[in-house]
């Protein structure tokens, strides 16, 4: 390896240093699966222009130094307190993560994600917009927020727009986790590559290697996608005009698929029907917006919805107490009338984030 590793800086669960050519960000809050919190994302936020501008710097990893976890969301236990405690502080703190996820978008150098373990929530946020994603065999991608009364952010919902046979409609709501084959194959990573290769994929990019020949050499392809095969049942479930027909399709839904229909049903009926709702006018109108747009929408629901109870119910049940049921407010998914979700999508002005425009975002990283 060219040029010694600097000194790593460590604070706020990221590790970050230099070696050769190459800035490292390690994930490493092994106590939280390294879920991010509010100063950990500052400081990537703050970091990555300098990356950017740096002559010296020729590619950017992020890894983990968590043993078969990369990292399971941001931390939404903080969050939730801190929107109990000050909620303007908290919207900041939502809106600084929209400008976190536009500035990876927008980041001019290669960027390679090394992920071996779940992936969820901010942690599809700091990896899903690099250039290069490569999961390794205990990959396993997930957006599990309607389950804790939230919705998918870090602007997933464009993302499961454009999933073909509707099957973004279905991890959106459903939560239901991807291992690295179904990812592959939907182009939510680039590459699977064994995590034992890691260490000489970081070796090489400290050198310049071209990062393309570096990882396109080592990608082993992970078979076929078992989402995929479920294609036909999920388009014709899922894309309902309504949560309420979803369900009711799935109630109707007879044949082999059985228990998966069952299951698939169960899992909507324990998730907010509130959460349900949003998601679900969220991903169909994000199928005809740019990422920017989306995130700016994204900015004033997020914000919409840690006002609302079921995610201070959710967090509560499912990440304090762990284990319980939480008590959504409203119960069920006919008490969702379209005037609530018109309230919470007619947000006020406050709630609103303006992205700069590609173009100039990329300008201030040159």
């Amino acid at each position: 390896m060219s040029g010694s590793a600097a000194a790593a800086e460590v604070s706020d669960g990221l590790r970050c240093e230099r070696q050769g050519a190459l800035r490292i960000v390690t994930l490493d809050r092994p106590d939280k699966r390294n879920a991010l919190t509010i100063a950990a994302r500052a400081r990537l936020a703050a970091e990555l222009p300098t990356y950017a501008r740096d002559p010296i710097t020729y590619a950017v990893v992020i890894r983990s130094a968590v043993d078969g976890v990369f990292c399971a969301g941001g931390d939404v236990i903080e969050m939730a307190a801190l929107a109990d405690k000050d909620m303007e502080a908290a919207e900041k703190a939502l809106g600084d993560e929209i400008m976190l996820v536009w500035l990876a978008e927008c980041f001019t150098k290669p960027t390679v994600s090394l992920i071996d373990g779940p992936v969820m929530g901010g942690g599809n946020g700091i990896s899903r917009y690099g250039t290069h994603r490569i999961a390794g065999e205990r990959y396993r991608f997930a957006m599990p927020e309607t389950g804790l009364g939230f919705i998918p952010n870090n602007g997933l919902a464009h993302t499961f727009a454009r999933l073909p046979k509707d099957i973004g409609m279905y991890l959106a709501l459903t939560g239901e986790a991807l291992g690295p084959a179904d990812a592959y194959r939907l182009g939510l990573v680039t590459h699977c590559i064994p995590a034992r290769e890691y260490d000489a994929i970081t070796a090489a990019l400290a050198d310049a290697d071209p990062v393309d020949e570096l990882v396109d050499a080592r990608h082993q392809d992970p078979g076929s996608a078992p989402i995929l095969e479920r294609g036909e049942i999920i388009t014709r479930t899922f894309n309902a005009s309504t949560v309420a027909e979803i369900i009711a399709r799935l109630e109707r839904e007879r044949g082999p698929d059985a228990a998966w229909v069952e299951a698939t049903r169960a899992r909507l009926l324990e998730r907010s029907p509130t959460a349900l709702a949003v998601t679900h006018r969220f991903v169909r109108e994000a199928s005809s917006m740019q990422l920017n747009e989306v995130l700016e929408m994204e900015h004033a629901l997020v914000c919409r919805m840690m006002e609302l109870p079921d995610i201070h119910a959710g967090v509560r049940a499912r990440l304090i107490a762990r284990g319980e049921q939480p008590r959504w407010r409203p119960s069920r998914i006919e008490e969702v009338s379209t005037a609530m979700l018109d309230a919470i999508f007619t947000g006020p002005e406050a709630h609103h984030v303006k992205l700069s425009e590609r173009q100039k975002m990329q300008d201030m990283l040159a």
